[in-house]
């Protein structure tokens, strides 16, 4: 079951230090764009990951192409991506080694059966919420 409790969502927050946003847009009018802004204003090491941009900048970050080509592990994938791709993200997810301890989806983004398969498999999962959101909410910084 996703994790749906605001202090775990927040205990989850302070907890993680790197994230990996898969599907990261280098158009600043994306929500992707901003929330991958936000994340690193938060003091997050955040890795943007989009296929067309792998070896660019988003946000003023080095873009990779896959979570394969991450530079190093990361507590957290953050899928900005259509609900029918999680899926195959969390294919590439579980490939990882050592693997993130959090899969969260976008505002959205929901897909119950691979939420189901994250946690079989030992990852927390946050769906359908947004982490700058929850950010500013326990802040009380807008994001």
């Amino acid at each position: 079951m996703p994790v749906t409790d605001d202090a775990a969502i927040t205990d989850i927050l302070n907890r993680v230090r790197s994230i990996a946003v898969v599907g990261a847009s280098p158009n600043p009018a994306r929500p992707s764009f901003g929330v991958t802004r936000v994340l690193v204003a938060h003091g997050y090491d955040v890795f943007p990951v989009n296929p067309g941009h792998g070896g660019g900048e988003i946000a003023g970050l080095k873009a990779y192409a896959t979570l394969a080509d991450l530079p190093q592990p990361v507590d957290m994938i953050d899928v900005f991506r259509a609900s029918e791709h999680v899926s195959g993200v969390l294919d590439e997810v579980l490939a990882m080694d050592p693997r993130p301890s959090v899969l969260w989806t976008q505002l959205g983004v929901l897909d119950h059966e691979s939420a189901a398969r994250a946690e079989a498999e030992g990852l927390t999962v946050v769906m359908d919420r947004c982490p700058a959101i929850e950010i500013s909410r326990e802040t009380g910084i807008p994001h």
